[in-house]
């Protein structure tokens, strides 16, 4: 009885507390109820504007307005022939039917820097395509002619056919830091003018991407990327990282992904790179690269200490071309490279991105710790060749045959370690006549006429404009794809 009393008391005294929380909660909810106005305008919202600037921060509106419409989208096609392997005479002997490329189309990103129609992407996005067509924020499209390129920093300068266009400033990526707010401007999936944010993560960031023998493995890449946490996804290549202020700090350019699309890391070509081909290219028609003659080393703690370093900064130079800009200036293997002009030098990928600002004969100080003490040494730079002054492009002697309706180019020594061949005459131009009929299109490599080799136009000349019967022209795409083509003249 005593515990049936005890335990209705209890549940009474729980009750009773129940009843007051219930109640003093109501006169709470009552009281916020009464107090609410849902036609007053929020603090925060009214005061919007102060409180973004007071916090300080970024304001992406007018940067967005001031780049999308200088960010265009870029359409390739390339011609590819099929990969399966047949037989020439097969074709020859059943009619000399045509064959028809398989037509790969591809898709990128462009910025236009200049009124008049220039506009810099990526080598990658253009590379090998036969017909670019390049479409504005305002839909107009055009087709787009290759001014040049530069496989060592993956950049390509195209132009357009138009005298008013809007164009976007340069920046000066050496000013960039890491935690600024940056935007990529581009087409991703072909979503036209897609823009995301994020911050500069990292600078001077080599990621070995760039082909190594982009030039015949004369010339090393540049790679020192800015790395950003801006989403930058497939299409996006060639795209505009730019800053708060509107300004073109970088071309995107890679992604750090295990699926192909954006996981967080993305990379771009610094603009003051950017600017130093685009004018090359534009003044010279080829890329005037500088060298410094240095063989060069990243320092870490270990190698501090066997080389008995005391300050983990700069690169170390393990070697000198001889007669090289280094050497000649009076550097030193052992010496320690901290600043190029007034740069600090915290990589090898910095180093090289520094020095690819300039030209050969340009004159430079360089800043070396020797036996702990800082020096600073003028250095004039060389050009690939390891002497002073600017490389000329190699022209390029041109002829058309009539009867075979087309136009030769002949290869320069360049070309011939690019494509790895000892000897070829490229198709340049090609029109209605025997080599269209037979399926060959523009950009072949002739390497070979009834198996006997062809080293200029002298010899297509003489092999092809007076024979008759049946003929096999063997050689290459620029894509590196063989093909054979037998047929009757």
């Amino acid at each position: 009885m005593k515990k049936v009393i005890t335990s209705l008391f209890i549940g009474a005294l729980g009750g009773a507390f129940a009843l007051a929380g219930n109640y003093y909660l109501n006169q709470r909810t009552e009281s916020q109820v009464t107090n609410y106005n849902p036609y007053a305008t929020p603090t925060r919202l009214t005061n919007y504007n102060s409180l973004n600037t007071a916090s300080g921060a970024p304001d992406f509106i007018n940067s967005a307005e001031k780049s999308v419409n200088s960010v265009v989208h870029i359409k390739t096609i390339v011609e590819q022939k099929n990969n399966l392997a047949y037989d020439p005479f097969q074709d020859w002997l059943f009619g000399g039917r045509q064959r028809q490329p398989n037509m790969m189309q591809g898709s990128g990103s462009g910025v236009i820097i200049s009124q008049d129609g220039y506009i810099v992407t990526n080598n990658h996005v253009v590379n090998e395509a036969t017909k670019i067509e390049v479409v504005l924020n305002d839909k107009r499209t055009y087709i787009a002619e290759v001014i040049g390129t530069d496989p060592n920093t993956d950049l390509a300068l195209l132009k357009i056919k138009e005298k008013e266009l809007p164009f976007i400033n340069y920046g000066n990526s050496d000013d960039v830091k890491v935690g600024e707010w940056v935007l990529a401007v581009g087409n991703p999936f072909n979503l036209n003018s897609t823009v995301t944010a994020g911050i500069i993560s990292a600078k001077g960031r080599n990621i070995n991407i760039l082909d190594h023998n982009a030039e015949g493995g004369q010339l090393a890449p540049i790679e020192s990327f800015i790395q950003t946490d801006a989403a930058v996804n497939p299409g996006n290549s060639g795209g505009a990282l730019v800053s708060t202020t509107g300004d073109l700090v970088g071309i995107n350019t890679a992604i750090a992904s295990n699926n192909g699309s954006y996981q967080g890391y993305s990379f771009a070509i610094p603009v003051n790179i950017v600017k130093k081909v685009v004018s090359d290219l534009i003044e010279f028609g080829t890329v005037q690269r500088a060298f410094i003659g240095l063989s060069i080393q990243d320092i870490d703690a270990k190698f501090a200490e066997e080389k008995r370093i005391k300050q983990l900064k700069g690169v170390y130079i393990n070697g000198l071309t001889q007669n090289g800009a280094g050497e000649e200036a009076g550097i030193k293997i052992g010496d320690v490279v901290t600043k190029i002009e007034n740069v600090t030098i915290k990589s090898t990928s910095e180093l090289l991105e520094q020095v690819g600002k300039f030209r050969p004969s340009d004159k430079i100080n360089v800043t070396v710790v020797r036996a702990e003490k800082e020096i600073v040494i003028p250095v004039v730079l060389k050009n690939k060749e390891n002497s002073l002054g600017i490389i000329k492009k190699p022209e390029i002697f041109r002829t058309a045959v009539n009867s075979l309706g087309a136009e030769f180019e002949e290869l320069n020594a360049e070309d011939l370690a690019k494509y790895n061949i000892t000897s070829g005459v490229k198709i340049a131009k090609l029109q209605s006549g025997k080599l269209s009929n037979a399926g060959i299109k523009e950009g072949f490599i002739i390497t070979s006429v009834d198996k006997k080799k062809i080293s200029n136009i002298k010899d297509i000349q003489s092999m092809l404009e007076n024979k008759t019967g049946g003929v096999l022209i063997e050689g290459m795409y620029p894509n590196g794809m063989r093909a054979y083509y037998g047929f009757g003249l």
